[in-house]
C-alpha cells in the first residue's frame, strides 16, 4: 500500500515501493535507522540518508549548487549498489 507524502497539485505525493532490499537484509540489527531509497507514485525518487549538506556542500564540483530547500544525502554504497537491479532504465 502506498504511504501518503503530501500533496502536489492536485495529488497526492505516494511511496509507490522501495528500491533494493530492506535494511535487514542488508545487515541492519534494528532496521530501523538505516538508509533507504524509495520509488515515488509520481516516477521520482525519495531517498532516507544521513544529511551531510554541511559537510559537503564547499565540495560540490563547480557549477553544482543545492537549493535552499534541498540537502546533500549519504547513503551506503551497498544500499545503492543493492538497489541497482530495481532501478529503472528509462
Amino acid at each position: 500500500m502506498p504511504v501518503h507524502l503530501g500533496r502536489t497539485g492536485a495529488h497526492p505525493l505516494q511511496i509507490a515501493r522501495r528500491v533494493g532490499v530492506a535494511p535487514r537484509q542488508r545487515g541492519s540489527l534494528s532496521g530501523e535507522t538505516c538508509p533507504d531509497i524509495f520509488e515515488l507514485t509520481n516516477g521520482d525518487f525519495a531517498v532516507i540518508g544521513t544529511d551531510a549538506t554541511e559537510r559537503l556542500r564547499y565540495c560540490l564540483p563547480p557549477g553544482c549548487l543545492h537549493g535552499i530547500d534541498q540537502r546533500i544525502v549519504v547513503i551506503t554504497r551497498q544500499t545503492l549498489v543493492l538497489a541497482r537491479p530495481d532501478i529503472p532504465d528509462k
